[in-house]
């Protein structure tokens, strides 16, 4: 079983700051076979698995609504060399599907999500914590666009939600977590030199393994 050492990235930000842009313009420029993506999203829990209290409010912001429990154990898999299987969420029905993906250990790991640094368990198991900021007023338009587009929704039930349960649980949570980054970086821009400045970290740690022969060509 591969002991290869593990170089774990959290990237946070609040809903539709750009922060999974970002995250997929840095996996397209390094090469697939030495990361491995967990977005916190996979983890929600089915309405049916949710504390009732968030399941009676449909307030999927609350951590309480992810199960990070399991994130962090195949994230402790992924570092023991361990092929995790990632759930799959349906965002229409709010359940997680029967299927599931097969990710292999990798030397690099990307963890990303809103909540990413709000467990403190999580967040310790993290090298490097980037905050994608974002203007609220450019989040909010951008979430209607993707909710109504990508997932299906109402204006009236995204003003709704947004008001009753995703910006309480910003100001709470995810605006908090920002003092926890190491780097900060404006999501309203494509900011390429934030792109390349996690590029080029990556490509050294793994150049680095396979300077000590931790990891083969």
């Amino acid at each position: 079983m591969s002991t290869v050492p593990v170089l774990v990235i959290g990237i946070c930000g609040a809903s539709a700051s750009g922060k999974t842009t970002f995250t997929k313009k840095i996996l397209q420029a390094v090469d697939p076979d030495v990361v491995a993506h967990l977005p916190h999203d996979a983890y929600y829990h089915g309405l049916e698995t949710m504390p009732p209290s968030l399941r009676d409010a449909r307030n999927f912001d609350h951590p309480d609504a992810l199960d990070t429990a399991l994130l962090i154990s195949h994230l402790q898999d992924l570092r023991a060399g361990k092929t995790i299987e990632l759930p799959v969420y349906d965002f229409a029905t709010h359940r997680r599907k029967q299927e599931t993906v097969r990710v292999e250990p990798r030397p690099v790991v990307f963890v990303e999500g809103i909540l990413v640094f709000a467990d403190a368990q999580l967040r310790a198991g993290m090298d490097l914590k980037v905050f994608v900021e974002t203007a609220d007023d450019v989040r909010i338009l951008r979430r209607l666009y993707r909710d109504i587009s990508e997932r299906g929704r109402t204006l009236e039930t995204i003003i709704e939600q947004y008001l009753t349960t995703v910006r309480p649980m910003h100001k709470e949570f995810v605006e908090l977590s920002r003092q926890f980054a190491d780097v900060i970086v404006p999501g309203e821009v494509h900011n390429e030199a934030a792109v390349d400045l996690i590029v080029t970290k990556v490509r050294a740690w793994v150049n680095e393994l396979r300077r000590r022969g931790a990891l083969s060509e």
